[in-house]
């Protein structure tokens, strides 16, 4: 791996992602590489695809909702080509990492929308609640439950009273009661899992894999 192409990357990246100083990034670069299965060398090419980009959440962050693992990933992969690049990988990880309260309640509600007109609608409250209670046991199911708790949902977050959630409403909502960031499932690593994150990858310099 040559340096000067490192630092040159980081620099670059620097400008553009605050969050991190350079040899943070340069290390979160390295990690990128290696995850890639690439050099540093070879920029254009280096890319993370969905299940690679799972695996990072599975064993990295210990996500296991399957939906919300896969609404992520498109959170991440801004340009949609169906790949996490180096710059989108950086991005994503300061929010995952160092965000704001107000850069990761946006995170969340994009993940929780995805797609669409930006609204957090009653059919996909329906939808992640469903698959975050019941993904073990789908024999418990129990639809008329999770109808109440979208229900619930609404009157708790649904401000303006038009059976859907808008970022106004969630961010009042969440302002509100914190508890709420992640009410439709989790799509954010805990701080302890932040802390194990960055103890390995920025002072082992990194490891060469997890």
């Amino acid at each position: 791996m040559e340096q000067r192409a490192m630092k040159k990357l980081a620099e670059s990246i620097r400008k553009t992602v605050k969050s991190f100083n350079k040899f943070e990034i340069e290390c979160l670069i390295q990690l990128f590489y290696s995850l890639a299965g690439s050099s540093v060398g070879k920029v254009d090419n280096a890319r993370l695809d969905r299940n690679t980009f799972r695996g990072v959440l599975q064993n990295i962050f210990g996500m296991t909702h399957d939906m919300l693992m896969n609404r992520v990933f498109f959170v991440f992969d801004k340009d949609g080509d169906n790949h996490v690049n180096l710059q989108e990988w950086i991005k994503g990880l300061a929010v995952f990492l160092r965000g704001t309260f107000e850069e990761k309640m946006r995170f969340c509600f994009e993940v929780y929308y995805l797609s669409g007109d930006a609204y957090i609608s009653r059919e996909k409250i329906f939808d992640m609640l469903k698959s975050s209670l019941f993904q073990h046991s789908p024999e418990d199911e129990n639809e008329e439950g999770v109808k109440d708790l979208v229900e619930i949902s609404l009157k708790k977050m649904d401000y303006d009273n038009d059976g859907k959630i808008s970022f106004a409403d969630f961010e009042k909502a969440v302002k509100k009661d914190g508890l709420l960031l992640e009410a439709f499932g989790p799509c954010l690593p805990d701080a302890k899992t932040c802390f194990h994150f960055e103890t390995l990858v920025f002072k082992n310099n990194p490891p060469a894999s997890f």
